[in-house]
Parts: C-alpha cells; structure tokens; sequence
C-alpha cells in the first residue's frame, strides 16, 4: 500500500522519488545554462505571444505569426518561464520565503479535504536557448529556436482517496473500510528541441490576408519517467497493516537515470533518445481598410482589425530505453506494511525500484518506451481597437490528457484574455486566465525595451492566503529597430524610421 501512496503523494506534491528527482535535474541544468556564455530565451507568455511585437516567441505558439513581422530580424537573449500547482494542496506565502524543516499539515500546509472534484498536479517549465527570427522578405520568415524544456503531471484522483493518503497516513478513520482506484499516474518528462521553422504569407485579397507556418523540431531527450496503477482494491486492516486484493502498477523511466552523473551537464547530450516534432499553424487578418488594392508595400503590420489562428504544436514523441530493472508490478499482497516500502532519503531511483520489485510480484514489460510530448490545439483571436489598444483571447486545449496512454505528459488546458497597449518601445498585457481545475487568475507583464518580465498569477497569488498554484517568467530580447538611430517620429531604443507611404501593388 505504501508504494500506492508515494504515486499519490508525488501526483500532488510532485515531491519524493521520480518527480523531485527529474525536476531537480532540469532546475539545476537550467542554472546551470543560464549561466553558459551562450544564454536562454524565455516561453511565451499568454497575451504577449499574440502581440505582432512577440518576434520568436510568437513562433512558439504558433509559426505562421513569423510571417511578415515587423523587423528584419529578432534575437532573444535570456529568460526563463515557470508554471507549477496543484489543486489538493496549499501553503502559506510565508512559506515560499522560510521553507522549514519539516512540514506539518495544518501549519506549513493545507489540504482541500471537502472538495468534489478529482485532484491534479502539473509543472511546466522552459529555458529556450539562442533563437533568432530573420525576415527574407514581406511575406517569408524563417526562424531557429532551441529550448530545453520540462513538463510534470499527476493526478486523476477523487478527494476521499486522496483524504486517505494525504491526511495522517496511516488514517485510523478508514480501518476495515473497501477503497477502490480505477487509474491514477505521474510522469515526467525533460527534454531538447532544436527546431527550425518557415512561415509565408500564402494568399492576400482586397479584404484579408492568409498566412501559414510549420516548426521542424529535433528532439533529445534527457530524462523521463512514469508510475501509474490500475483497478487496485485495497482495505487498510490496521495502521500497520493492509491488504492489496488486486491491481497493477506499471512505471519506467529512462537507463541514463540510473548512471546520471554530477555535474548535470555532463548528462545533457544533444542527439541522445532521438525523436521528431513539429509546430503547425495558420493565422487569418481581416483588413477592411486595404482601400480595394490587395497587398501593400510596405510594413502594415498592425493594419488589421481583427486576427484569428489556430495551431497544434508538440506533435511528436521519443523513445527511451527503460532502466534495467524496470518492469510492472501485481501490487496483490496479503499483510501490506507500509512502513517497509517507506521511500528512503538520498535513496536513488534503482535502489527504490529493486526493493518494490522484491516486495510485490513482477510481470513482463517491454524494454522500451514512448514518451509523448504535450500536444495542445491552441485558438486565438486578437482584436485591434485602435493600433495602440488590443484585446486577445487564446484557448490552449490538451489533446494528450485522456488515460489510454501513461507514457506522455500533457498540457494545461486553459483559456485567457488579455487587454493590452503597445508601442513600439513599451507593452502593458493585463491576463485573466481560467483552467481546467477551475483556477481562475489575474496577471500582468510588461515590456520595456528588450525586458519582457511577467506573471499570469501575480495578483491572484498576492490577494490569497495560501497559495496551490503559479506562473512567472523573464525574457530580454533584441529587433534590428533597436539598433538604428531615432528621431521624434518613433522606432527603436536608437531608431528612427523614415516616413514612408505604402504604395498598393496590383495583384492582377
């Protein structure tokens, strides 16, 4: 019964064992490159990635907005996006500033015990090293993005059963009483992506104008696991004492975890666990004011009144080879101790793993497995009010989220909108964001120049006691405008453009 609750227990806290141990590696590879002469990008943020300013980080959400960007080129230079929380439990912001030693419920944390909804966990973080979007012209763009990426989730369980791992485990509340677990899993995933993306403005009519994008990716994978267990049957005897009647457990994660080494970047290899991915995506500008004549000379980029697109991004996966001890597990047992599968501290993955394949009874497993990527379909709609004021909506929908497959992460479905103002040299983006869990959430961010900083959850977190969720990031980036020399008229920080009248182009 323990090994059932250390897969609740990290579908939660995203804590002991597999979880912690995968993102443990990617923070501290992620430090560790933030701190390389060559450094990162950041993930778009919600609201700023639909802004005709977002050059590469566009690209991320969806490629074709490459097409006829407003610059010849863009370079993001550093920045870091996080996005964690669960739905089960919640801590204090005092916390977050003075972790102690131990954690005591009630206390240090707090568990939504009364809730009807089934309980969920996830982490989503990135670091996009050097990428660049070049403009070959009006209509084409191409551009390069690598990104070393992590992506956590857990869950699916209702509140009474999480209540019986969560809540002074071993709870003497639940003696001699049948619970049931249809399916419950975590995984976790750590990864590389070098892609190289094309985008084309494909058709323009007197009213409107098409553009397309597709991102190539090369994927290396780093490090993945997954724990799942099926149609388990268990009753608590005592509090030192159950019973496991039937139920399967099934988990993996890859062979390099087991011979991972320190320093952690000796442990990131580029084209190791090759896979392939792509990005693909269309996006439609309604431009009423084209005055009859088509396409234009010219940059126009902002001359819509209302935008929509649509894409699918992460399609792909990669293949791991298990670790040699890996394989699935009856978890049928008779006088179930759960002190003698407690997880132990500084333990490593294969030492654990040996010790509940000697406790429970093994079962053939393939050597192999495919970890599926986040695949998400992601909506967007951008209305202009007056070149100056926009406001956006995007729905980002998780297509990998259901149970038939435990090898993959997913993302998190969520829809937001996003009020903005923009010039060329400063942004102001105001999200309100609602997900799936029902988490509804207020931020903001700014962009100053070539900072880009901000916070899907920052006024939600603020005005909260005890805080189950957030997300941050950073960016500084560099366009060919902020190079050039200015005058009154606008343009870069050194920018100054000169006046031009767009000529119309007959397209007959």
């Amino acid at each position: 019964m323990r090994k059932v609750c250390v897969c609740f227990r990290e579908t939660y806290f995203l804590s002991p064992t597999m979880i912690e141990k995968l993102n443990r590696i990617f923070f501290r590879a992620a430090a560790l490159l933030l701190l390389l002469p060559a450094t990162t990008i950041a993930q778009t943020f919600p609201g700023y990635n639909n802004s005709t300013y977002a050059g590469v980080h566009g690209v991320l959400s969806n490629p074709a907005s490459a097409a006829g960007y407003r610059y010849k080129w863009d370079v993001n230079i550093v920045g870091v996006d996080v996005n964690a929380g669960n739905t089960y439990a919640s801590v204090p912001k005092s916390v977050l500033f003075h972790m102690p030693d131990t954690f005591r419920l009630g206390r240090d944390y707090f568990l939504d015990e009364g809730a009807n909804r089934k309980q969920n966990g996830w982490e989503m973080a990135e670091v996009v090293l050097p990428s660049v979007l070049y403009k070959i012209d009006e209509k084409q763009s191409v551009s390069f993005v690598w990104r070393m990426r992590s992506s956590s989730n857990g869950g699916n369980v209702t509140t009474p059963i999480a209540n019986f791992f969560g809540v002074n485990f071993p709870n003497p509340a639940f003696v001699d009483k049948s619970l049931s677990i249809p399916q419950v899993g975590v995984s976790s995933h750590i990864w590389h992506e070098l892609g190289l993306s094309y985008a084309r403005v494909i058709k323009e009519t007197y009213s409107g104008r098409w553009k397309a994008g597709v991102t190539l990716k090369l994927l290396s994978g780093v490090a993945a696991g997954y724990a799942a267990v099926k149609n388990v049957d268990f009753q608590l005897n005592n509090t030192h004492d159950g019973t496991i009647t039937s139920g399967t457990m099934y988990y993996g994660y890859n062979k390099e975890l087991d011979d991972w080494q320190s320093p952690a970047q000796k442990n990131l290899h580029l084209f190791q666990n090759a896979g392939i991915g792509a990005d693909i995506g269309v996006i439609y500008e309604y431009r009423p004011d084209n005055g009859g004549f088509g396409e234009y000379e010219g940059s126009d980029v902002d001359d819509y009144q209302f935008r929509i697109g649509v894409s699918i991004t992460d399609i792909g996966r990669i293949k791991y080879n298990k670790g040699a001890i890996n394989t699935d597990l009856s978890l049928v047992k008779d006088h179930v101790v759960p002190n003698d599968l407690q997880y132990k501290k500084n333990e490593s993955l294969q030492q654990y793993a040996r010790r509940l394949n000697n406790y429970f009874t093994p079962l053939p497993t393939d050597s192999t497995f495919n970890m599926t990527l986040p695949t998400a379909l992601n909506l967007m709609g951008d209305y202009n009010i007056d070149g100056r004021f926009f406001v956006s909506a995007q729905a980002v929908i998780a297509l990998t989220a259901g149970q038939r497959d435990i090898t993959k992460t997913y993302a998190l479905t969520q829809f937001n909108i996003t009020p903005r103002y923009e010039s060329y040299l400063f942004g102001a983006y105001l999200p309100f964001t609602i997900n799936h869990n029902g988490q509804a959430d207020v931020g903001a961010a700014i962009r100053i120049g070539p900072l880009v900083v901000g916070s899907g959850t920052i006024f939600t977190n603020l005005l909260e006691k005890h805080i189950d969720h957030g997300q941050a990031f950073v960016a500084l980036r560099l366009n060919s405008s902020m190079f050039k020399r200015g005058d009154g008229n606008g343009g870069g920080i050194f920018q100054m453009r000169k006046r031009q009248v767009g000529c119309p182009v007959n397209n007959n």
